[in-house]
């Protein structure tokens, strides 16, 4: 994970302002400053940091949204769809997977544009 978070900070020039907040997003977007793009990557890590941390994900959730609801800039969710596959055999993955598809779908109804990407490819949902 550390590689993979190295070489997307790599790839970004010095404009870029990285913030780690693997729980209190909330905090971080309070903490950004007003008009300024802010680019969350991504939501699917940090559901599955609340997940493993035993925190209650639809409240943590529910917090979230109501943030992202008022945004102070120019802000762009990344997050993951989890749903496409085969549905896992396994307990924590299935409650991975059904809370995942709730936080994109709250994120998607206070967004003003939803991207969903593919091979590459932009297809505008709202």
């Amino acid at each position: 994970m550390e590689e993979r978070i190295r070489h997307h900070r790599d790839r970004r020039d010095e404009r870029w302002h990285t913030i780690d907040a693997p729980l209190d997003l909330c905090a971080a977007l309070d903490a950004a400053p007003e008009g300024r793009p802010v680019l969350i990557d991504c939501l699917t890590l940090w559901l599955s940091n609340h997940m493993l941390a035993g925190h209650d994900v639809e409240a943590e959730s529910e917090r979230l949204c109501a943030r992202l609801a008022a945004p102070r800039g120019p802000w762009v969710a990344v997050s993951n769809e989890v749903g496409l596959g085969i549905v896992p055999d396994n307990a924590l993955a299935r409650a991975f997977r059904d809370a995942q598809g709730r936080l994109n779908q709250r994120v998607a109804a206070v967004a003003s544009g939803v991207l969903f990407m593919a091979a590459g490819l932009p297809m505008k949902l709202k």
